[in-house]
């Protein structure tokens, strides 16, 4: 007898899910570090056109291919590529489906675990910055640095077990446990409870920052000291007004240079999670006439909501009013370096900086868990295990990943090389992949259909005949075609160069060689589960 199928619970489930996925460290952590180092105001421009003719039809079209894959009972990509494909060597293209969201999870759960560690902190009231505000910034520098062990390799675990360690562990833990439980009793369940919860952190800290009160600082210019006061209203026009700050090269400007559009391209593939397979493998768990459609906008109309307006409006809103543009610094030194400073100067800065690192923590855990599904949905239709079994498998490939990027730590290098290739280069082109593949593979016309069915709202043909078949492939291309021109040859020059970046391509290889092995004793398997009738449960 077959193996029971099974799905979401409900569709708010699946949406909760999806935007769970979607909302993590990058709606919070690396738009606003975008944003800041794109010029603000500026930068929302390209983003919301890469929404446009980006994201949201990469999102339309995972959601396709899932569905589509969801129906004959396959939940992988590399399985669910082999059937729309309609020829097996569309199943090995789809190890890209399994190798990115596992190498994203090897680095991306020590990043968790380090917004664990700052909320501990902040409620054990054990960040001390010092008494003086000039020395703020280093202060929280110098924590930051030896939270994650930025001075040299093997810190974490020379002489003792560093304690950032053992919140490593019991992140990596926590992920395992949840996903453990399924794709209903696991996921779903546990979504349904963070995200609601996230929201309410969310919007109690950007309560705090709207009511801010105007801050003072002096600087030097040309030599004599200069008081300058910044207000709530200046920071929100830093992230919404095009027009830049004085002395600043004018907006249109800014949209001349590739590499803001680059940006921007980027953020949206990262804040959506489209491009990782993700996506496709949650589909695949929605009902042959479930509406995946409203469904996929909804989840990523709700992830815009937590990036934007909250994400967007609390750190850089804060960190403007306090320090200033030239103060707020890029990705993580916004987030664990610039925020700290921020909440001591608030009143009650304690608390809301626990409530902030919380959220983090909240909001990375329920995208780690979306990480390990599609890899755990392979392993028990490649390898015919349970649910346990795939799991202990997993867990041992992510810890020996996440280990190495623990002991590669000085400046954080095994952590950025790994990210280089996941989001500068898998990503892109894996989704050119899925949006070629279902286009002209699987066909515009049948992809349409599918979406179709069960849809209470029907997407007009232009979506799929034109903007997916031709113009979002053609935006891609170009994307990646600038961003290799501007930006490969001095990551190749540094993988000659040896040491990590060339480390961590010999742990990418293996990974991917791993996963093709798998993909190839999977095939009869496949042949067979695509043969074999199936039944449904509810769980």
């Amino acid at each position: 007898m077959s193996a029971p199928r099974e799905y979401w619970g409900t569709r708010l489930g699946v949406i909760l899910a999806v935007a769970g996925s979607a909302v993590g460290l990058g709606n919070f952590l690396r738009f606003p570090g975008q944003a800041v180092e794109n010029g603000g105001g500026a930068f929302m421009i390209p983003y919301f056109c890469a929404l446009l003719l980006l994201g949201i039809p990469l999102c339309l079209a995972e959601w396709t291919l899932g569905k589509a894959g969801g129906r004959a009972g396959l939940h992988s990509c590399p399985a669910i590529l082999g059937h729309v494909g309609g020829h097996r060597i569309w199943r090995y293209v789809g190890a890209l489906g399994l190798l990115l969201p596992t190498l994203l999870y090897m680095y991306y759960v020590v990043v968790e675990s380090w917004c664990l560690a700052y909320a501990f902190h902040y409620a054990a009231g054990t960040i001390d910055l010092g008494d003086d505000p000039q020395g703020y910034v280093a202060a929280s520098g110098k924590f930051f640095t030896e939270l994650v062990g930025m001075d040299r390799d093997g810190m974490m675990l020379a002489g003792g077990v560093h304690p950032s360690v053992w919140f490593w562990a019991i992140t990596f833990a926590a992920n395992f446990a949840l996903i453990y439980g399924g794709v209903s009793r696991g996921i779903e369940r546990f979504c349904n409870i963070a995200m609601p919860l996230m929201i309410a952190c969310a919007i109690a800290v950007l309560i705090r920052v709207l009511t801010l009160p105007p801050m003072t600082s002096t600087l030097l210019v040309d030599g004599q000291a200069v008081s300058q006061t910044r207000t709530v209203l200046d920071g929100l026009g830093f992230m919404w007004n095009p027009r830049p700050p004085e002395g600043g090269e004018s907006w249109w400007l800014a949209l001349t240079q590739p590499k803001v559009w680059l940006a921007a391209a980027g953020q949206i593939f990262f804040t959506l999670s489209v491009g990782f397979g993700v996506i496709v493998n949650y589909a695949s768990y929605v009902r042959p006439k479930g509406d995946v459609v409203l469904s996929g906008l909804t989840a990523a109309a709700t992830n815009e909501f937590f990036e934007v307006c909250l994400g967007g409006l609390i750190t850089v809103t804060a960190a403007f009013v306090f320090l200033g543009a030239a103060g707020m610094g890029g990705t993580f030194g916004l987030g664990f370096n610039t925020l700290p400073v921020v909440f001591e100067y608030m009143p009650a800065g304690r608390f809301f900086g626990f409530l902030w690192f919380f959220m983090l923590f909240l909001a990375a855990i329920t995208s780690s868990i979306s990480l390990l599904q599609p890899v755990i949905a392979f392993f028990e239709e490649a390898l015919g295990v349970g649910r346990a079994g795939a799991v202990a498998v997993l867990a041992v490939i992510t810890a020996a990943g996440s280990g190495y990027v623990i002991w590669f730590s000085q400046g954080l290098a095994a952590l950025d090389t790994l990210d280089f290739w996941v989001v500068n280069i898998g990503i892109f082109l894996f989704a050119i992949i899925e949006i070629v593949l279902l286009s002209w593979a699987f066909g515009a016309r049948r992809a349409l259909a599918e979406a179709r069915e069960g849809a209470e709202l029907r997407p007009a043909a232009w979506v799929y005949r034109v903007l997916m078949a031709y113009v979002t492939p053609v935006f891609l291309l170009v994307v990646f075609i600038f961003w290799s021109y501007y930006h490969a040859p001095a990551y190749l020059e540094a993988i000659r160069g040896g040491g990590v970046p060339q480390y961590s391509v010999v742990v990418i290889l293996a990974v991917l060689a791993l996963y093709v092995a798998f993909i190839h004793r999977a095939e009869p398997r496949w042949d067979r589960l695509r043969a074999a009738p199936t039944r449904e449960v509810d769980t």
